[in-house]
């Protein structure tokens, strides 16, 4: 979103892609749908770029960003066969979004699972496939998810269906959420904790509240009040952090590592950089509150940072981001979803017509625009100027 960002304005002011040029660095020109990761067939949820890279004038580069230079202005890049280069930047746009935490649990790096990057989502399906080749027991049967957060959730209710098409319908499944905080959900408040509650139930998802893994083996877990639970499959889902990158720039950082940026995403006071994206620390709107890591903030964020970036280098006045609308929609099993509006999570919308939203944000908004110039073009403009 920010190279398209960047490559709408450069249109709009009539300079050519050899004048302002615009590459994207990355693994591969691909984007992971990583809200997705949570479903069935994972190694589905990528959209191809190079398409829309092509019909927007944007450079292409393969490999992954190792060192930032602010001092050169220069990125240092790493390809698959370890072979380097160093590219230099008028403007850079970090992008490099986040990882899942891991925190220091005995066993949990040696036998749970996770899905925030798709090597690792294709990893545990792979596993949850590999279970009907065991005999039937509490242990294969049985999922712990560590975390009642959004990912949480969303593992924790897709779970039991996904499990009995592998197992067969008739298979005893357990699915059990673990966490430290009092209730579901906490940071969606109050108001949606009655509906996800009872879906829980609807579905048997178990909860474990005021207490947390502490330790994994590979036959099962043992939590801090001493339960133990037996389970072949542990899903950690309790955090994020931004990119290690971000510890390369001379800015401050938040405890989740994310760049403290200026109302206009620069890193700090006449920077050749901005960030956006999971690695950038915004404010959102005038009340105090800051874009959170959600593909619901990172497109907005982008469309901004790529605009400022191009309108710096073009002598344009850059523009403030702002997005004062916040919504969510928590995807609860085959035939539910929940849709709050605003930062205290009024519901709007629940069963099955929340449903109907979920599935269109997960197949159509999160997804990039045809590889057509003005289309593109529109949804980045769309992405900056439109609330829900």
């Amino acid at each position: 979103m920010a190279a398209l960002g960047a490559s709408r304005l450069r249109h709009e002011k009539g300079v050519s892609p050899d004048e302002l040029a615009i590459t994207v660095v990355s693994p591969a020109p691909q984007l992971v749908i990583r809200p997705r990761l949570y479903e069935r067939n994972p190694e589905q949820m990528v959209a191809p770029l190079s398409d829309l890279f092509a019909a927007t004038d944007i450079n292409y580069h393969q490999g992954s960003v190792e060192t930032i230079d602010s001092a050169a202005s220069t990125v240092t890049v790493v390809a698959a066969d370890g072979t380097s280069a160093t590219l230099p930047y008028d403007r850079l746009v970090l992008a490099a979004g986040s990882d899942g935490f891991t925190p220091p649990i005995p066993g949990l790096a040696e036998f749970g699972f996770a899905a925030t990057q798709l090597a690792e989502a294709v990893a545990l399906d792979r596993h949850l496939h590999a279970l009907a080749r065991k005999p039937s027991s509490k242990a294969r049967n049985t999922v712990v998810v560590g975390g009642a957060g959004f990912t949480g959730l969303e593992f924790a209710t897709e779970i039991p269906g996904r499990l009995r098409e592998i197992l067969g319908k008739d298979a005893d499944i357990r699915v059990i959420i673990v966490d430290r905080s009092e209730h579901v959900a906490p940071a969606m408040g109050s108001e949606p904790r009655p509906f996800i509650e009872e879906r829980l139930r609807a579905l048997g998802v178990e909860t474990r509240l005021n207490v947390g893994i502490a330790a994994l083996d590979e036959n099962g877990v043992t939590l801090g009040n001493g339960e133990r639970i037996e389970t072949s499959t542990v899903i950690w889902s309790a955090g994020m952090r931004a990119s290690p990158l971000t510890e390369q720039l001379p800015a401050e950082r938040d405890k989740l590592g994310r760049v403290i940026v200026e109302p206009d995403l620069r890193v700090s006071g006449g920077s050749r950089i901005f960030a956006t994206g999971d690695t950038a620390k915004a404010r959102s709107d005038a009340l105090g509150n800051y874009a959170v890591m959600s593909c619901q903030h990172a497109r907005r964020l982008g469309a901004f940072a790529g605009h400022n970036a191009a309108a710096d280098l073009l002598a344009e006045a850059t523009l403030p981001y702002d997005q004062p609308v916040y919504v969510t929609c928590l995807d609860l099993g085959p035939d539910n979803a929940i849709f709050t509006r605003g930062w205290d999570s009024k519901v709007e919308i629940t069963g099955a017509k929340a449903k109907e939203v979920k599935k269109e944000i997960n197949e159509v908004w999160i997804y990039p625009p045809a590889a057509e110039r003005t289309a593109a073009y529109e949804n980045v403009l769309y992405a900056r100027t439109v609330d829900f």
